[in-house]
Parts: structure tokens; C-alpha cells; sequence
């Protein structure tokens, strides 16, 4: 926040010092790791068994066009840091949303199984069976829409001076969508505070998560810009969903309270109250 508000800093000052902590420990973590790849480049014999190639080998030969230079450790540290949290985090917290909201919503959940079974029968559902499968589809897209892994959208910029009701936008000025707002609004969804799948399959509301058809869903963002993620990340998404759905029932237990779908942000935007809690 004090990025975008430099006024505010003074609030995040502990904060800044966490950060700075916890950013030392990653590197002193990783830099090591990233120095023993490069011996094993440089000497494959040091380590027989070692994988043949790894993402951070792409990294190590990386040159900006124009440039000589290569990134520098604390960069690398980054980008590596930045593909592991981009790809697990925002999964895991998007199957505790899923798994919440079958939990409260037996009918959906008895709607998945039957799609999941009509595909598979008694094997076990695997990824190119997915496809098949267009409740549990448009089960992910309405899950992702009510419960995007993070409040905005990935960062874009104004090409060139904009207008934008009533705004003057600079060009090379950051822009980032406020996806809530999208989620929530009436000209784009009917009844859009209500959790419902159906309307992903025979309605106008139909669309893709990408944007082409439309800025209505744009979690992963638009464009060339897009996040490279989003195939995997949907794939891991449905096939851990679908594989629950099919080997196990579903239920709070009685004792619990009702799931609070409450969010709060923390890396990702996360359940306020855990599902996991008693």
C-alpha cells in the first residue's frame, strides 16, 4: 500500500522491517541453491543424478535485448520465488473456496458427482477427462468469479493519455482492476451475489476466464499480458476438486458453525475464518 500512498509509509514501518527480515531469509535460502546449479552446469560429473534441465537454467542465460547483463542473484531469487507462490498458493486457496462452497451446497455437490461419474464410471478422473465434464467447468469458473485469488488484477498501463469518466489517466501509469467490483455488478450478472454454476452453462452470462469475450472475467488477467499460469492452474484446480468430489461425500459436521465465507487477504485472498477451525 505505501508503494502507491508514499504518505502512508509511516504506518508500514514494522512492517517494512518483517519484510526486509523475512526477504534475507529467502535469500540466504536460495542463493545457495542457485549456486550449486551453476556448478552443475559448469561440471555435470559434481552430481550424475541431477535433473537435466530446470526452469532456473533458462533464468541463468537470461539477456534483456539490448543488454549485456544477466540478472543478478537477489533477481533470480525472485523470479523463482515469484513462479512457486504464484503457482501453489493461489491453487491451494482456490480448493478451500471450492470444497467450502461444495460443503455448503449439497445439490451442487450431487450435480458434480454425476457429471464426474457419467464421464469416468468407477475409474479414477484424470486430466483429459476433464474437458468432458461442463458442470464441473462452470462449477471452477463461478467458484473463481465469486472468489478470485486476489483483490486486483494484474498490473497493465495507459499506452497513451486516457479519459476515463471524468479522468485524466497519464500514459505509463499503472492500472490495476478492482475484480470484487466486477463480481458483484448487476449489468454484467443476474443475482450476483448468489453462488450459482448454471450460469456458466445455458444462460448469456456464458464466458471465458481470459477476457476475449469480454472484460466480465479477468482473474488471470488479459492480453499478451496474461498469466502464463492459467492453463495449469485451472487444470490442478478441477482435477483435485473433481477427484475429492468422486471418492468422498461431503458434509460439515454438526457440531461446526456455519461456513463464514468472510475473505481477508493475506499472500492470496483466503477464508477470513479457516476451514479448518473448530
Amino acid at each position: 500500500m505505501d508503494d502507491y500512498i508514499p504518505f502512508l509509509r509511516p504506518f508500514f514501518a514494522n512492517n517494512q522491517k518483517k519484510v526486509l527480515q523475512v526477504r534475507q531469509e529467502q535469500l540466504d535460502t536460495v542463493i545457495p541453491l542457485i549456486n550449486k546449479r551453476r556448478s552443475i552446469l559448469k561440471n555435470p560429473n559434481l552430481e550424475p543424478n541431477a535433473v537435466p534441465f530446470s526452469y532456473i537454467d533458462s533464468l541463468l542465460d537470461f539477456k534483456v535485448d539490448g543488454h549485456d547483463s544477466v540478472p543478478t542473484d537477489p533477481e533470480l531469487v525472485t523470479l523463482c520465488s515469484e513462479l512457486i507462490n504464484g503457482g501453489t498458493d493461489t491453487t491451494s486457496t482456490a480448493i478451500e473456496w471450492a470444497m467450502a462452497r461444495i460443503i455448503d451446497n449439497p445439490d451442487i455437490q450431487d450435480k458434480l458427482y454425476k457429471d464426474i461419474i457419467s464421464v469416468v464410471g468407477d475409474r479414477l478422473v484424470d486430466n483429459p477427462d476433464l474437458e468432458k465434464m461442463p458442470y464441473l467447468q462452470a462449477f471452477v469458473k463461478e467458484m473463481l468469479r465469486k472468489h478470485p485469488p486476489t483483490y486486483f488484477s494484474l498490473t497493465h498501463a495507459a499506452v497513451e493519455a486516457t479519459k476515463l469518466r471524468g479522468y485524466d489517466v497519464p500514459p505509463d501509469v499503472n492500472l490495476e482492476l478492482f475484480l470484487p467490483t466486477i463480481a458483484k455488478d448487476e449489468r454484467l450478472w443476474s443475482k450476483p451475489l448468489e453462488f450459482n454454476p448454471e450460469r456458466f452453462i445455458s444462460s448469456r452470462e456464458t464466458t471465458s476466464i481470459t477476457g476475449s469475450a469480454g472484460i466480465r472475467m479477468i482473474l488471470f488477467g488479459v492480453g499478451r499480458r496474461i498469466c502464463p499460469g492459467l492453463a495449469m492452474g485451472t487444470t490442478n484446480i478441477s482435477l483435485m476438486v473433481a477427484r475429492m468430489v468422486q471418492v468422498f461425500e461431503w458434509w460439515l459436521h454438526p457440531a461446526e458453525p456455519k461456513l463464514d465465507f468472510q475473505d481477508t487477504v493475506e499472500w492470496t485472498v483466503v477464508m477470513k475464518r479457516d476451514s479448518r477451525e473448530g
